[in-house]
Formats: structure tokens, sequence, C-alpha cells
């Protein structure tokens, strides 16, 4: 566990398939952070994530800049973070409108906010740069992509970015 004790950490993150949930998790053991899971109310299927297919719900949420399907409740004791790692899979170079969802149902301002992605393709400067674009007040760290990151990887980007 990194030395964080002056920290509050908080490693949220949306995971469809299980991907972004296992960087995740090495991300917390690594931090110290606390995990906590951005639920949809509605699970998304293998259907619903069919970006083939121009009628699935991921495509159709993607395509529509104010969707914001609900969540499962709110992060109690959100204030208690100074550190909010954001996690999630990069959906058409974008973060999955979940994560919008997660973002303005929060009151982030004032805390340290690091997105972190996992994708089959894209970089994480496309779904980074429009999230500071859609959230400018918010304090912004260098992220990074997690794709079958392994221990040293992460603890380096995490001793860059001084914890």
């Amino acid at each position: 566990m990194a030395q964080n004790d002056d920290k509050h950490i908080l490693v949220a993150y949306f995971s469809a398939t299980g991907t972004t949930a296992r960087a995740a998790e090495k991300l917390a053991d690594i931090t110290g952070g606390e995990l906590y899971a951005i639920t949809p109310v509605e699970s998304y299927t293998s259907a619903d994530l069919d970006w083939n297919d121009k009628q699935s719900r991921s495509s159709a949420e993607m395509n529509d800049p104010k969707a914001r399907p609900a969540i499962k409740g709110k992060k109690e004791n959100i204030a208690d973070y100074d550190v909010i790692f954001i996690g999630y899979p990069i959906w058409w170079d974008l973060a999955p409108r979940v994560v919008n969802t997660f973002i303005e149902s929060h009151d982030l301002k004032g805390k340290t906010v690091i997105p972190f992605a996992t994708s089959g393709g894209s970089t994480l400067a496309g779904s980074a740069a429009a999230l500071k674009k859609s959230y400018p007040s918010l304090n912004w760290k260098e992220g990074r992509l997690l794709n079958r990151a392994d221990e040293k990887t992460i603890r380096t980007w995490i001793e860059k970015l001084g914890f």
C-alpha cells in the first residue's frame, strides 16, 4: 500500500464487463483507496453493449450528449475524500454517460480528480479531454489507460502524480 495517510482516496469506477473493475481493484490496492462501483440502475446486457447495432442502448446513449443513465444511489460521505479516481471503459472515444451521471450527482469541487480507463483500441486522451471540457471547475490531473497494467506500471504513474 502506498503512503497516503494524509489523503483519503476514492476509486470510483464503472465497469460493464469486469475489465475496468479489475483495473480499479489494482489501483485501490496500490493507493490504499476505497473502491466504489458506479452501478447503473439498469445493468447493461451484451445486446446493450453491441456497438455495431446503432439501436443498442450504449449506441443510443453515446449518440445523445444529454443522456444520463440513472445510477443506484450516491456515494455517501463524498466530502471525506481528497482524491477521486474515476475509471471507465472508453466508448466511442468518451467516458460512458453513466460516468457523467456520477460526476453530476456528487460535489467534487475542491477535490483532485484523476481519470483512468480501459479500452480495446482508444487512448485516454479524447475521453479525458471531453471530461475536462464538460467539468472545467474540477481539479483534473493526468489520467492513464490501465489496459493489462501491472503493479509496477500503476505504481510509477501514482508516484508521478505525487501520491
